[in-house]
């Protein structure tokens, strides 16, 4: 805008600079991949995985920006966004049958309620969607 009303001058370019990184650093998603027992989060800087099979606790963050904080028992965590997983049925299916693995070796102290609750609602959203699909709804 200011080039075209012919007022850009070094600074002026400077600030749109750095505005357009602003933007650009918050508005990246971070990117969440799953395989078999591991799960990893990576950042703009940083990326971070969690064994899945070997999880500890789950707990969730609530507030404006709900988050599920996965830990496992060599002490690494992640956290993600749950609509992340209620949008990527395939992913639910890898954690969901990797937490099944930690509760049947006991690794799982903290959050199976939670996991539960959250199966509960990616089933209600699935559902949703056939019958949405289907025009029964």
């Amino acid at each position: 805008m200011d080039a075209g009303f012919g007022e850009l001058d070094a600074t002026r370019g400077a600030l749109w600079t750095g505005l357009g990184a602003l933007a650009f650093v918050i508005l990246l998603p971070t990117r969440i991949c799953a395989g078999p027992g591991q799960l990893r989060v990576r950042g703009l800087l940083v990326e971070r995985s969690v064994r899945t099979d070997s999880l500890v606790s789950v707990r969730w963050s609530d507030g404006v920006n709900q988050r599920m904080i996965l830990r496992d028992t060599e002490g690494s965590q992640v956290e993600i966004d749950p609509t992340v997983l209620v949008r990527n049925p395939a992913m639910w299916r890898r954690l969901d049958t990797d937490t099944r693995t930690s509760i049947r070796r006991g690794t799982l102290l903290c959050g199976a309620t939670s996991l539960r609750r959250l199966a509960k609602r990616i089933d209600r959203e699935a559902a949703h969607t056939v019958f949405k699909v289907s025009g029964l709804q």
